[in-house]
């Protein structure tokens, strides 16, 4: 047995997230949407937001653009917007915690993810930070995600996995990886383990100085 929380980061996304949605109510799963700012603004991917947001799925913000890393920003308000525009989008349908995910570039764990105006803000307006151990990489394998997924969920008490709502075609596996899961009594959580929350309510809870690029 092993608990699993399934989040998806990208979207939301017309061709994607609803078929997502469908699948998590079959097997009554609980969720968090990472979304887009810049993708939220659209009217009938924000609706996606908002169907996740009434099913019970939590949204998180995942930067505006998500083109560059914020630990490789240089310009302070251009930090401050990729994080601030995004929560201003998402309105209320946020999460009280204000959940937030840096974006990896690739699911990079390292000081990619932040830079200091970005811990500074976060801290300020005390966010939630949320990070992950697990990235089966569903992006660039449609069809090969689901067994590197399921072997890395198996060697951990409590996974927090990181997939996307994108028109890759992988997201035509979930259910199947979903089925696989349960029966190998996988437990499926909404919430996450806190060894991925370096930083909670604006707190610092974990180390997270090897998450921040330091200023020259």
């Amino acid at each position: 047995m092993f608990d699993l929380t399934l989040t998806f980061d990208n979207g939301p996304e017309p061709d994607v997230t609803g078929a997502v949605l469908d699948t998590l109510a079959r097997h009554d799963i609980k969720s968090t949407f990472f979304v887009l700012g810049h993708k939220l603004a659209q009217p009938e991917r924000r609706r996606l937001a908002e169907r996740a947001h009434a099913e019970g799925h939590w949204i998180g913000n995942h930067t505006w653009s998500h083109v560059t890393p914020l630990g490789q920003l240089a310009d302070t308000a251009e930090t401050e917007g990729e994080i601030a525009r995004t929560q201003a989008e998402i309105g209320l349908l946020a999460h009280p915690r204000k959940f937030f995910r840096p974006f990896g570039g690739g699911g990079n764990l390292d000081e990619r993810l932040l830079n200091e105006a970005a811990l500074d803000l976060l801290k300020r307006e005390r966010f939630t930070c949320v990070l992950w151990n697990s990235i089966p990489r569903d992006w660039e394998d449609a069809d090969g995600w689901p067994a590197r997924a399921m072997s890395q969920a198996a060697m951990q008490p409590w996974t927090l996995m990181v997939l996307h709502d994108l028109p890759t075609g992988a997201m035509k596996n979930l259910d199947r990886f979903i089925g696989e899961a349960k029966d190998r009594d996988a437990r499926f959580r909404q919430d996450f383990p806190a060894e991925c929350l370096p930083l909670v309510a604006g707190r610092v809870m974990r180390p997270i100085e090897s998450y921040v690029t330091a200023a020259d």
